[in-house]
């Protein structure tokens, strides 16, 4: 049997909005506001949070997309993609999302 989920797109969230904040599993994507070129306020406020399994960057920079990927305490950053990933490759979160990483030469 094949079972298809819809996404979800939150749009417009507030920082204190518990969708921002929470750990969420499933189809969800979280899309928030902030200024154009405030890379550090947006890692500020994406770090805020006590989990970090998995985050997403969108954007047609791929200097800001690097940027932003090697600040985000996440176990995985997706680039203008989401959960496209090889099974074989080391799995893990940050924070309260895991400890340490599955698969991978150190595992």
């Amino acid at each position: 049997a094949v079972v298809s989920t819809q996404s979800t797109g939150l749009t417009n969230v507030s920082d204190d909005n518990f969708a921002a904040h929470e750990e969420s599993f499933g189809p969800i994507m979280i899309i928030s506001p902030f200024e154009d070129g405030d890379v550090e306020g947006v890692l500020m406020r994406a770090n805020r949070t006590e989990f970090g399994l998995a985050s997403g960057v969108f954007t047609q920079d791929m200097k800001k997309a690097l940027r932003v990927s090697e600040g985000i305490q996440a176990g995985t950053v997706f680039v203008n993609t989401y959960n496209k990933t090889d099974v074989a490759a080391p799995f893990g979160g940050f924070k309260m999302s895991g400890f340490g990483k599955d698969l991978g030469k150190d595992a």
